[in-house]
């Protein structure tokens, strides 16, 4: 029934608790109904024909069971689920081994370290942001002292022309000074 390759030879735990509770569920299910139910529910054929019937409901019963397992199995082997479950089982293994792994993780712990590196994120981008804005206003102060510096250089110059003129009337003989 089992093909090679699809099921391990020896079925891991979860495999096997799988097929079992499987069984288990379908065997409740196919059994609800009782010899005594059965024959109250036929109460009115006679013993024999309650015989043949309870006979037959039987047959239909235990086909109809083993023909849900062997589907079961079918799609079991189809969809690989033994090895999955393997699979599954070893790593859970593995975990438990860990020591370093949890296997307790609270939501709540994750929810506060992660608001905790936000508000942490967001701080250095406030800080970020407030270092260029200084910085800004550092390079408007820069720009407006250089604009103010032509008016003050043509200023000074203008100052230096009029104390070359006077210095000009002066040595000539001119003992006025233009005024300054």
């Amino acid at each position: 029934m089992d093909e090679p390759g699809h099921e391990t030879d020896i079925p891991g735990c979860r495999q096997s608790d799988m097929k079992q509770s499987f069984r288990a569920a379908l065997l409740s299910l196919l059994t609800a109904c009782s010899r005594q139910d059965f024959l109250e529910i036929f109460s009115k054929f006679g013993v024999a024909e309650q015989n043949t019937l309870y006979r037959l409901y039987t047959q239909v019963i235990v086909n109809l069971h083993q023909t849900l397992e062997d589907d079961f199995d079918a799609h079991c082997q189809e969809f690989q689920v033994g090895p999955i479950l393997d699979k599954v089982e070893e790593l859970v293994e593995e975990q438990s081994l860990d020591p370093l792994f949890s296997d307790k993780t609270n939501v709540m712990d994750f929810a506060n370290d992660l608001t905790a590196a936000k508000k942490r994120e967001i701080q250095r981008l406030t800080a970020s942001l407030q270092r260029a804005e200084e910085q800004n206003r550092q390079m408007e102060a820069r720009i407006r002292l250089l604009k103010e510096q032509p008016q003050e250089a043509s200023d000074t110059a203008n100052a230096i022309k009029k104390m070359k003129t006077g210095i000009t009337a002066y040595f000539e003989g001119n003992d006025k000074l233009p005024p300054t």
